[in-house]
Order: structure tokens, then C-alpha cells, then sequence
């Protein structure tokens, strides 16, 4: 998974004079090309200007002292910007553009479009507690060594200062929201209170002059932490009666500008349940062979092949492992994992530095892992895959079910997925592609992405990454993303229970429990964003094949390609490409 929402940033705007700038020099009207560019780049810096924290992650660190207005006001500059910038984007015909900037204007505005929607249909700020998470803002501040870390933690100061603010904003603003949806921002605010209170200390440390100075702020932003966890606990929490569900009208509304797809509801559902049939099947023919080897002497003529596949992935959660060791061991699979790829020349490797690392407390409580890749313009900036182990409060049984879950065959599949050559390679390599705006880097495609992610578990497992072992893993992983896409349109444009997700992901999917219980908790938390993983792994299948079916070259010419555009969705990769 990829942490959302992130990166990227313009500097400077498009100049729409030609020739030397002189006394008396006259400026030609600009192409509509010009006009476009001048467009974007002015909304970007607007953007970047109004959202501060997205700027830090872009690694524009111009405005790492501010803090964005969560207020109501706050709220309508943003719908009133967003509707301005769509006004004058329809202005200028896609027809006049070059091909590049046709795309990027094609996504601006499907993005604009879904912004809107959050705003005016979906309501998020009175409906989303998480949207005001603040620990973000300050941790992408402290992570990087993108500037000295005296002048980092001056910036943190300037945050914590106006963190009271945001959560007067948050107090004033929600209203009913779902029951889930306030359980998880208390989980995340007490992490945020761990930041604040515990780990800012390690920072302190190594710069004791800044502690005084930190101090005033510090106290009243953990008073104001603490204040707003007894809210949410007592007094949102009760009215806390919102639906999780979003509806069929809404979903179909909110799916179009997830995925920014030409698929429907419907044909995504119709595909992935025959692609669920398909993939169990496959997955029997792989786990035959394990499971002769595994239990000689058993037969498995007339055997019912889930009790077949059942014994090999209870076999294989055997090795498997724990707290302490996970990070390490994550380590060593991203080490294998990029010897493979170079061994057996399956793309282009970028040289970016990436780092295993302890998912952050103040982001758990969604997924188990997730990339987290540096702004296009952070200099020397590391990727970060971040790895959650169990919460301090599990028992050790639903510990144990986790890492059944995660075992070493597991983490082969995981660490592709969110690693090599999955995430990172795909985001560290969309940072560089040359564009004449910074959209793509600003509005990336979660379908093209995770469509990677997943497209390449397919090619390491099929190539022999990891033996048949982390084959098997890689197919239940598969039944996940299909499951995914079914429990995403089930759930919020129908009426599943959690005892039938459950039993879906458990039985057909061959899920752990607790793995089961989050992904249930996921889904009700991101409507539309678990559709992007079965959708993308269509439509980058589809598009691997048909490259290579027009260019007869091999598996490193046509990854090469797929990557070569950014982080688009398939259908403007298919239109640059010719196909």
C-alpha cells in the first residue's frame, strides 16, 4: 500500500513571452500549451501555498513553518479554487494541446472533480476525524535529513504551535461520523501523543539546544492531544452513528474519480468474481506438489482441494516471524529480492536509497505495511517501507494469528509488493520522469500504482522468486486483491455484514483472523481505494501484453516502457504509447 497522498511541487511558472525580455521586447500571445502550463503550475503553487504539509512531502520546504486552515473557511477557499481551476481548464480544447499535456490536463481535472465531490457529496470534513490527523505534518519534518535538524525542529515548533487550532477546527467541524471512523482516530491520536511526548526526544537529543525552546509548544500541543482524546472519547464517540456505507449512487460517483477508469461497477464485479474462481484454481495446481512433499503418503484423489491448500498455507505459516525480529528479517527478503530482479534483468533499477523501517505508531490501524517514497524534488531523499508490527495491546494469540499471516513466504510476497520492484522502483522512477507541469507528480494514478505493485508479484513469483512456497503466497495474495474489489463494492454499494466479509475472506481467501478483522476495518475506512488493486492488476496485464505483443521485446524493454510516463492511469499510457 502506499501511503497516501503525497509529493510533488512546482517552482516556477511557465513564461509566456518569447524572446528576450528588453526594453521594448514584445510578448507573443501564448499557445494554448503556454496557457495550460501557466494554468497548472499556478493552481499547484496555490495549492502547495494553501496546503503546507503536502508541500514538505514534495519536498518543498518553503512553507515547512506552516500549517494548513482546517477550518469551514479553510474548506470553501479550497472549493472555491478547485472550481475556478476547473472553469478555466475547460477553456482550453484538449485538441490544441500536445499530447502530454492533454493527459495532465485530463487528470487535473478528474482530480478536481473528486475533490469536489469529497467536499460537497461526501462532506469529509464533517464526516472523517482522520482528516485531521496531525502527526503527518510533523513526522515527514523529522524523518529526512533534508535540512539541518535545528532548523527541521524550528518548523516542528511552528506546527505544534498551531496544532491546537487544527483540533479546535476538528471539534467544530464533525458531526456523525461512523463509529469506526472515530475508533481509529482515537487509536492514531494516542500515536500522536507518543510523537509529540516520546519520540521527539530522540531529536531533542542530538540538538539540546532546541528543547527550551520547543517546550512552551510542545506542553500545550500534548494538553491539546490529550483534551481532544477525551472528545473523541466521550463525546464524539457516542454520537458517532454515521453509515459507513457510502451508497450505490455515491460509489459508483466516487469509483470514477478513484481509478479514473472506463470500467463500471458492474464489470469490475463481474470480472473479479470469475477471476476468484480462476486463481483458486491455480492456486490447488500449485499447492499439489507442496502438499505430496509436505504429507507423504496422504492422498489426494477425491480430497476437497481448499482442505489441500489449507494444509499447505498452515504448513508454510510454520516459518514465520515475530516483533522482534520482522524489520531484520524484511531487510534480508529486500535483499533477495534485488539480486533477483538484476539477476534475472527484469527492469531498470533506480539507485534511490530505500529503508526498511518500524512503522510510525501514529499511522498504524489501516495496513500492515506501505511505501512511503521521498518528494521528486528532495534531494537524496530515502524511501521508506515501513513495517507495523502487532499493537502493544494484542494478545499473544491474535499476535500469533498475524504473523501466521505474515509468515516468511509472506514477506517475500510483501516485501515485492511495497519494495522491489514494486512501489519503490515504480515511484523512484515516476520521480524522474521529465514533464512540463508537476501534475502527474501531485495526482498520481492508486490504480496504475498498486496496479503495479500487484503486477509485479505475478512476474517475481512466475520467474521462481522465493520457490512454489512464495508462488502460494503470491495467489492468496491475489485472492486478497480480488476479494478486495468484491468487499469494496459489497460493502459500500450493498449491504455485506461483517460475518459475511468474514467468511469470505476466511473461506474463500484463506485469510487469518486478524488479518480478516483489518481488512474489515480498512474497508469500511476507504471506500473505493481497495478496488484500485484488482482493477490495476487488469489493466496492467492487459498492458504488458499488448506491448510487448507490438514491440516483440523482452520483459526489461516492456517494464521499461510501462514505467516511462509517470504514475498515469493505464488509459493515457495507452494512448502515448500508440495502442
Amino acid at each position: 500500500m502506499l501511503l497516501a497522498n503525497r509529493r510533488k511541487f512546482v517552482q516556477c511558472m511557465t513564461l509566456l513571452c518569447v524572446g528576450t525580455l528588453t526594453a521594448g521586447a514584445v510578448c507573443a500571445a501564448p499557445s494554448e500549451d503556454a496557457r495550460y502550463e501557466a494554468l497548472a503550475n499556478g493552481f499547484i503553487e496555490r495549492l502547495l501555498t494553501t496546503h503546507p504539509e503536502t508541500a514538505s512531502a514534495l519536498g518543498d520546504h518553503r512553507f515547512d513553518s506552516r500549517t494548513s486552515d482546517y477550518s469551514l473557511r479553510g474548506v470553501a477557499a479550497d472549493r472555491g479554487l478547485y472550481h475556478r481551476t476547473l472553469d478555466q481548464l475547460a477553456a482550453i480544447p484538449a485538441k490544441d494541446l500536445s499530447a502530454d499535456n492533454a493527459v495532465d490536463s485530463a487528470i487535473l481535472q478528474n482530480e478536481l472533480r473528486g475533490r469536489l465531490f469529497d467536499i460537497e457529496v461526501m462532506n469529509v470534513p464533517a464526516r472523517e476525524p482522520l482528516y485531521y490527523n496531525p502527526s503527518q505534518g510533523l513526522y515527514i519534518l523529522l524523518a529526512r535529513d533534508y535540512a539541518p535538524l535545528k532548523q527541521r525542529l524550528a518548523a516542528v515548533n511552528a506546527r505544534l504551535q498551531a496544532l491546537p487550532a487544527v483540533l479546535a477546527a476538528a471539534r467544530h467541524n464533525l458531526k456523525n461520523p461512523p463509529r469506526v471512523f472515530t475508533e481509529t482516530a482515537m487509536q492514531q491520536n494516542k500515536g500522536a501523543i507518543s510523537l509529540v511526548r516520546e519520540e521527539l526526544d530522540g531529536y531533542l537529543k542530538d540538538e539540546p539546544g532546541m528543547r527550551a525552546k520547543l517546550a512552551p509548544a510542545r506542553k500545550r500541543a500534548i494538553a491539546a492531544l490529550e483534551s481532544y482524546g477525551d472528545w473523541l472519547q466521550h463525546d464524539l464517540l457516542p454520537r458517532s452513528n454515521g453509515d459507513f456505507r457510502i451508497g450505490k449512487e455515491n460509489f459508483r460517483q466516487k469509483l470514477r474519480y478513484a481509478l479514473d477508469s472506463d470500467l463500471t461497477p458492474e464489470q469490475i464485479l463481474g470480472s473479479a468474481e470469475a477471476e476468484l474462481n480462476a486463481t483458486q484454481q491455480t492456486m490447488l495446481e500449485t499447492a499439489l506438489p507442496l502438499y505430496r512433499n509436505y504429507f507423504p503418503g496422504k492422498p489426494t484423489e477425491g480430497v476437497d482441494g481448499r482442505v489441500v491448500v489449507r494444509a499447505v498455507l498452515d504448513k508454510l505459516a510454520e516459518a514465520r516471524s515475530d516483533n522482534a525480529n520482522i524489520v531484520d528479517k524484511a531487510k534480508q527478503k529486500l535483499g533477495e529480492a534485488t539480486a533477483f530482479v538484476r539477476a534475472h534483468n527484469l527492469l531498470t533499477l533506480p539507485d534511490d536509497p530505500i529503508r526498511v523501517i518500524v512503522m510510525p505508531e501514529f499511522a498504524r490501524g489501516v495496513a500492515v505495511a506501505y511505501c512511503d517514497p521521498a518528494g521528486p524534488l528532495e534531494k537524496n531523499g530515502a524511501t521508506f517501507y515501513a513495517i507495523s508490527p502487532t499493537p502493544a495491546d494484542w494478545s499473544a494469540q491474535r499476535a500469533a494469528s498475524f504473523f501466521r499471516e505474515y509468515n516468511d513466504a509472506m514477506l517475500n510476497d510483501l516485501t515485492v509488493h511495497e519494495a522491489m520492484p514494486g512501489h519503490y522502483v515504480q515511484l523512484s522512477i515516476a520521480n524522474k520522469v521529465r514533464k512540463s507541469t508537476h501534475v502527474r507528480d501531485l495526482f498520481t494514478s492508486g490504480t496504475f500504482v498498486e496496479g503495479w505493485a500487484t503486477y509485479s508479484e505475478q512476474v517475481m513469483a512466475d520467474a521462481g522468486f522465493g520457490g512454489p512456497e512464495t508462488k502460494m503466497e503470491q495467489l492468496k495474495m491475489r485472492l486478497r486483491l480480488i476479494i478486495n474489489a468484491i468487499l469494496d463494492q459489497k460493502i459500500h454499494a450493498g449491504d455485506m455484514s461483517e460475518q459475511q466479509a468474514m467468511a469470505l475472506m476466511m473461506d474463500r481467501g484463506y485469510q487469518e483472523d486478524g488479518e480478516a478483522a483489518g481488512k474489515w476495518r480498512r474497508a469500511l475506512l476507504t471506500s473505493t481505494q481497495l478496488s484500485t488493486y484488482f482493477v490495476g492488476n487488469l489493466e496492467l496485464n492487459a498492458l504488458s501484453r499488448d506491448l510487448k505483443a507490438k514491440t516483440g521485446g523482452d520483459a526489461k524493454s516492456v517494464h521499461d516502457s510501462m514505467l516511462a510516463h509517470g504514475s498515469i492511469a493505464t488509459k493515457y499510457i495507452r494512448r502515448l504509447a500508440g495502442l
